[in-house]
């Protein structure tokens, strides 16, 4: 895709997004336009499309940030075209979507700005972004859906839960990868999580879940998952990982449950002959909320390219939390535990300048961690974190 074309698609989008309420407005639209000359195609959608919203425009954003960059938007939109197999999709279904997202760009576009070649560019993206969507799920050999059994649901926090499943098939998935799952309480309520342990023969699978306020999936997880119950896996996603006999250092940051895909990547380096430095992050607001040090203290005395240093924004835990287990604050194979806001110690512990870095949290987090290490001389294409959305 030329230039122009780029610059084209991205000043309607832009212009249309930066009016007051224009990121709703273009979101109700679409889906209103998609639904009232598709309507068949609500079937693969959720009751409550709160979310679905918003994650439209932010999916929209990402991709159009990258329609410059094919070596990382190409590969990110094949493995978007794998995991929507699991919805049943056909070529017609991305026909419908393009068509009623272009329609709903034109009723909010400026009309002198809405020119045939604006037309024309935004007939070309669209293109690009399905026929490669489209390819890449007819190519694909491997399941639509996996299925998994849970054989275990460990409550660690009040709303912080260990589940492993064991799959009806082994998925092959590289450490750092994620994957969307499916509760048989939530459905049509597909959510994004991360493996917190590497791909292996047997086909056992663990996710970190914590329970978000007012969320629809997470709350559920967290309080009705029992033991038995089935769910549904679509497929891996996201290119987190660190490649074989890479000579550089990696930093990486972690909170909460984004500790999950670091840890996955870690186990599975540890497998290897030799690896690079690492330094690992794990963070969290309060010490309770580091709750997978026995695991990263285990790692770290047996690697000794691995430095793992805990940082928590509070020293007290919270009044609700009550555990005479709690880890004291020196944990064998750590570095001591510091105290303040994740970013801004990881960047003072700098200069990163020769490091990789992946950052996993949540938006904020990533975001602010990101701009610190920038700020203190890290390059941007030097770090990575999973699409924001």
């Amino acid at each position: 895709m030329d230039s122009r074309t780029v610059a084209l698609i991205r000043t309607t989008f832009k212009a249309v997004a930066a009016e007051e309420g224009g990121s709703e407005k273009l979101a109700s639209s679409f889906y209103a336009t998609l639904f009232t000359d598709y309507p068949r195609v609500r079937d693969f959608f959720p009751a409550a499309m709160d979310s679905q919203r918003d994650r439209l425009v932010k999916a929209i954003s990402y991709t159009l940030d990258r329609l410059e960059e094919p070596n990382k938007l190409l590969p990110f939109l094949a493995q978007l075209g794998r995991d929507h197999r699991k919805y049943g999709v056909e070529p017609e279904h991305y026909v419908a979507v393009a068509t009623s997202l272009k329609t709903a760009m034109r009723r909010f576009a400026d009309t002198e700005m809405w020119t045939d070649e604006v037309d024309r560019a935004w007939d070309d993206g669209l293109a690009i972004i399905s026929e490669t969507m489209i390819g890449a799920a007819d190519r694909e050999e491997t399941p639509a859906i996996w299925s998994g059994t849970v054989v275990e649901c460990r409550s660690v926090l009040r709303n912080l839960v260990v589940v492993r499943l064991r799959l009806d098939q082994p998925m092959s998935y590289a450490a750092g990868q994620y994957l969307s799952v499916q509760v048989p309480s939530r459905p049509r309520m597909w959510r994004y999580l991360s493996p917190a342990v590497p791909a292996n023969a047997d086909g056992d699978i663990e996710f970190h879940i914590r329970g978000v306020l007012g969320g629809w999936v997470s709350p559920a997880i967290v309080g009705q998952t029992r033991i038995g119950e089935q769910w549904l896996l679509g497929s891996p996603l996201g290119g987190l990982g660190v490649p074989r006999n890479t000579k550089r250092k990696m930093l990486m940051v972690g909170c909460g449950t984004g500790i999950a895909p670091l840890r996955a990547q870690i186990m599975s380096m540890a497998q290897r002959r030799i690896n690079p430095k690492v330094h690992l992050f794990v963070g969290g607001h309060y010490p309770c909320d580091l709750y997978d040090l026995e695991m990263l203290s285990q790692l770290a005395v047996a690697n000794t390219w691995l430095t793992v240093t805990p940082v928590v924004e509070n020293d007290e835990n919270p009044w609700w939390h009550v555990d005479s287990r709690e880890p004291a604050r020196e944990v064998p194979g750590m570095e001591p535990r510091r105290t303040g806001q994740i970013g801004k110690i990881v960047a003072g512990f700098g200069p990163w300048t020769d490091h990789d870095v992946q950052i996993v949290g949540s938006p904020s987090m990533v975001q602010t961690t990101k701009f610190r290490l920038m700020a203190a001389g890290t390059e941007t294409k030097n770090i990575r974190h999973d699409p924001l959305f």
